[in-house]
């Protein structure tokens, strides 16, 4: 896909944050049709020699906020991959809403504001959030152990950003193996650091996301319909979550 191979680190996978945590689920597994749909990622990067205890608090009190009215679907959990040099994030939180108000309604909840204080911000050493509008999303909600691979792009100044995005929403064409695909235009810049595209391709897991590296003419042959427009990319691989066990009643 656009996503370049450049600078991918050897050890893709870091075995000491899979180890720290046990990651949370997503909100449901009912599937449902929405027009237009408003996605929010959020990549942290933990620091090291963090507390297994301090990044499970982190993941389990951002899935907390799965409750919240306004959230369609959450996910957060660690990285499979990070398949960018310059930016090594850890984690990733995935959000879906119906609208931008219920985006900033999540943002600006007390519950959302005391974890992101209390369980996030002391413990990470970058964080960047991108969000748009996607269109006519046929499954809400991903279910357990699909694979993402979500990518930004940040356009050289004087880009033809179009053009890019026409790029982009021809992506699912040519790899069939993507059951579901999502792009769009950020419309919160703040803390995107300069990325402006993004978009986000669901796979059944992650052997049909590896099928699609395997095919390195395709890839590289979709990456130079837009190398020349484009100054960076950030392209992280995740894995969601199953659901956690069920409690049992005390007796």
């Amino acid at each position: 896909m656009l996503s370049p191979n450049v600078g991918v680190s050897d050890s893709d996978i870091d075995p000491r944050q899979l180890r720290k945590v046990q990651a949370r689920p997503f909100r449901s597994s009912i599937k449902m049709t929405s027009a237009k749909t408003v996605e929010h990622i959020v990549l942290f990067k933990v620091k090291e020699e963090t507390e297994a205890s301090k990044v499970s608090e982190l993941v389990n009190g951002l899935g907390s906020l799965v409750s919240l009215d306004t959230v369609l679907h959450l996910s957060v959990g660690p990285l499979l991959r990070n398949r960018s040099s310059s930016l090594t994030f850890t984690h990733m939180l995935h959000t879906r809403y119906k609208s931008k108000e219920d985006l900033q309604a999540y943002s600006a909840h007390p519950s959302h504001v005391t974890v992101v204080k209390e369980n996030v911000l002391p413990i990470i050493d970058d964080i960047m959030a991108v969000d748009w509008v996607a269109d006519g999303l046929s499954n809400l909600v991903p279910p357990p152990g699909s694979a993402l691979r979500v990518s930004f792009l940040k356009l050289k100044e004087g880009a033809a950003g179009d053009e890019v995005l026409g790029v982009v929403r021809g992506i699912p064409e040519n790899f069939k193996q993507i059951s579901e695909f999502s792009f769009g235009e950020n419309f919160s810049p703040g803390r995107a650091k300069g990325f402006s595209i993004a978009s986000l391709a669901v796979f059944a897991g992650p052997t049909e996301l590896e099928a699609v590296d395997s095919n390195q003419e395709l890839v590289n042959y979709q990456k130079d319909k837009v190398r020349d427009q484009i100054d960076s990319v950030v392209v992280v691989d995740y894995v969601v979550p199953p659901p956690p066990p069920a409690q049992s009643a005390s007796l």
